[in-house]
């Protein structure tokens, strides 16, 4: 049984619930145990940081800080979605090569009774234990319901293999790990050219139309590429192109239904668990047709889902930013 620290954010108990029941399912039969970090707190998404830059480091360190209190037996800490992954790895690096800024961090983190040293903990992305420590070997052998002729498009986001700071990815712009694992479940794995392109991010919410054309660009290049499904790693790329997958064909007038999927269903799924178990039925854009393919039904919902409402900027219930000279309503 291989046992870490375990970071979960904030959204594996909401908009990626599927991920986190599908991560779930796949712990046993990877032997996979994860330590939850207790008291944990937000990481500050990928805001904050550009906001205030000490109070939003003491904000993420307090996690490192927690974890390692917990730490037995392990120094490593796996955190499943990719902006928590980077932000804890950019902390870490952070105070280490800025040690003033390590001095306030843990100026703020002592009114808590809290300390952390820089390298204390390791800190992975759970794709990367999953391939370098659980291994593609054991994967494979966990394998009873391979995922032939299913054709899946990898796709990371920008934020998992870069900036890498410890140089865990086979390459920043077209890293091969998702790629490997999805053959090892028996897919057809399609060589995406986009796989590390952004999504948006946050953009619907500041720019819709430029978050619209980022996430046309994904599905339109996956679907020249004929794949039936989108796999990713990251809560809010799947949350981007599925949910919003909507309002991008209203807004471009087009008709794509492409499923965006997290790895770990996928494992899941070849693994031969129940679909229940793993979240399918909780994504936006109905996965059935493509998982058909592979002789595989899943539950889907029964009414048609309404994509989240994109606030205006003088939206009262989410304040957003105003352009210089723009006045309020």
């Amino acid at each position: 049984m291989s046992a870490y620290l375990y970071y979960p954010g904030c959204s594996m108990e909401a908009s990626a619930l599927a991920y986190h029941e599908s991560l779930m399912a796949i712990c046993e039969p990877l032997g996979l145990n994860l330590d939850e970090i207790e008291d944990w707190n937000c990481c500050g998404a990928t805001e904050y940081v550009g906001v205030s830059t000490t109070p939003a480091y003491a904000l993420i360190c307090r996690n490192l800080a927690l974890a390692k209190e917990q730490a037995k037996g392990t120094d490593t800490v796996v955190a499943p979605c990719s902006a928590c992954y980077l932000n804890l790895a950019k902390a870490n690096y952070y105070m280490r090569e800025r040690p003033s800024l390590g001095e306030k961090v843990n100026a703020a983190l002592a009114a808590g009774g809290l300390h952390y040293e820089p390298d204390s903990l390791i800190i992975r992305h759970l794709l990367d234990v999953i391939i370098n420590d659980i291994g593609l070997d054991t994967v494979k052998s966990k394998v009873v319901r391979p995922l032939t002729g299913l054709r899946v498009a990898p796709y990371l986001g920008c934020m998992v293999p870069r900036p890498d700071y410890q140089k865990r990815w086979s390459d920043h712009e077209h890293p091969n790990e998702l790629d490997r694992l999805l053959r090892a479940l028996g897919a057809q794995v399609i060589d995406f050219p986009l796989k590390t392109h952004c999504c948006g991010g946050h953009m619907t919410q500041i720019g819709p139309a430029t978050a619209f054309e980022l996430i046309r660009r994904l599905i339109a290049s996956a679907q020249q590429h004929q794949a039936d499904l989108m796999a990713t790693v990251c809560p809010m790329c799947q949350m981007n192109i599925d949910a919003y997958q909507a309002e991008t064909n209203r807004h471009f007038r087009t008709n794509y239904r492409m499923p965006i999927l997290f790895f770990t269903q996928l494992m899941g799924l070849a693994f031969g668990l129940d679909p229940k178990r793993l979240g399918f039925g909780r994504e936006f854009v109905n996965a059935q047709p493509a998982l058909s393919r592979i002789g595989v039904e899943v539950p889907t919902n029964e009414a048609e889902q309404k994509p989240p409402r994109i606030p205006g900027r003088r939206d009262k219930n989410l304040p957003m930013p105003r352009m210089p000279g723009e006045e309020e309503n």
